[in-house]
């Protein structure tokens, strides 16, 4: 009888066999996940990097507690010192102002001591007149107002206090008592000295007789008004103080002379008239001229010794 191949069913222990002997050779780094190890293994199973004692641990610690200490320290010293500087620098600031008007305050004093009794009288009686503005409400300033015209057009009718004939003489408006501003009242009086005393060069300035002149000529009772204003201020008559050699001189004259300013105003128009025309200016070079004349006016005050206006080198381009 042939025999049957019997097929032999395998056993399963012996297959349980050699599954755990293929796991057994497979090693544990391929059975890992790529990044990091399974969730089902135990936390003591995990590889730990052994670490070598960190020597910073008490020595390194307590250092940056004393780096911190002194970079507080040297901040809030540093601090300190510049307040320290800024309020060291703030009273010298205050010693040398102090100084400074102390200083001031005794050159004032000594050229108010050095005055003499009439020099006073006539500084004090200036400052009064320079303080009066222009009324147009005032008899006085209409009488003055209308003497102007009649010494600048003697021939001519007197026209009324608002006309366009006003103009001619060189104010702005046909109401010249818009015009005086800061000059007040005194430039009135000076354009009314002027008139009176050196007619023939007041009338030069007024109709502009000399020289080639510009298409857009100064207004001349204007300029009268700001050369008024400008001396004021050059010689800081506003202030009393005269701390300057212009002021200073000045109150010498004022004593020989109780109408040194009057005097003083029609030498500036024309030095100011002669170097408009030397300059060939037109009327937006006004405050140009202007400006030079009173710089001219400040060295011609203090050159050598000067006793009266007269006795000034401009002095001679007057015409009586």
């Amino acid at each position: 009888m042939a025999s049957k191949a019997i097929k032999r069913k395998p056993y399963t222990a012996d297959i349980d066999r050699s599954e755990k002997q293929m796991e057994a050779t497979i090693p544990d780094s391929v059975r890992e996940p790529l990044l990091g190890n399974s969730t089902h293994e135990p936390q003591s199973d995990r590889y730990e990097p052994t670490l070598q004692p960190d020597l910073w641990d008490g020595k390194g610690q307590e250092c940056l507690g004393w780096i911190h200490l002194i970079s507080t320290f040297i901040a809030r010293s540093v601090r300190k010192i510049g307040i320290a500087i800024s309020q060291f620098g703030s009273l010298l600031a205050r010693f040398f102002r102090w100084s400074c008007s102390s200083h001031g305050s005794h050159n004032e004093q000594a050229i108010l001591v050095g005055l003499s009794p009439i020099q006073e009288e006539r500084l004090k009686f200036l400052r009064q007149r320079l303080n009066v503005p222009f009324d147009s409400s005032s008899m006085k300033h209409q009488d003055a107002l209308k003497e102007l015209w009649r010494l600048a057009y003697p021939s001519r009718q007197l026209p009324p206090l608002k006309s366009d004939l006003w103009k001619e003489m060189g104010w702005q408006n046909s109401d010249p008592a818009t015009d005086f501003r800061a000059g007040g009242f005194m430039s009135l009086e000076n354009l009314i000295y002027f008139a009176r005393n050196y007619p023939d060069s007041f009338h030069s300035l007024l109709h502009k007789a000399d020289g080639k002149r510009a298409e857009w000529e100064y207004p001349f009772a204007v300029a009268g008004v700001n050369i008024s204003y400008m001396l004021v201020q050059m010689l800081d008559l506003q202030s009393g103080k005269m701390s300057t050699k212009a002021s200073s001189q000045f109150v010498q004259l004022l004593g020989e002379d109780e109408m040194a300013f009057d005097n003083l105003f029609y030498v500036a128009f024309q030095m100011l008239d002669a170097q408009w025309l030397a300059r060939q200016a037109s009327y937006m070079e006004f405050n140009e001229v202007l400006k030079y004349t009173r710089i001219r006016l400040e060295q011609e005050l203090t050159i050598g010794s000067i006793s009266s206006v007269q006795e000034m080198p401009s002095f001679r381009l007057l015409k009586r």
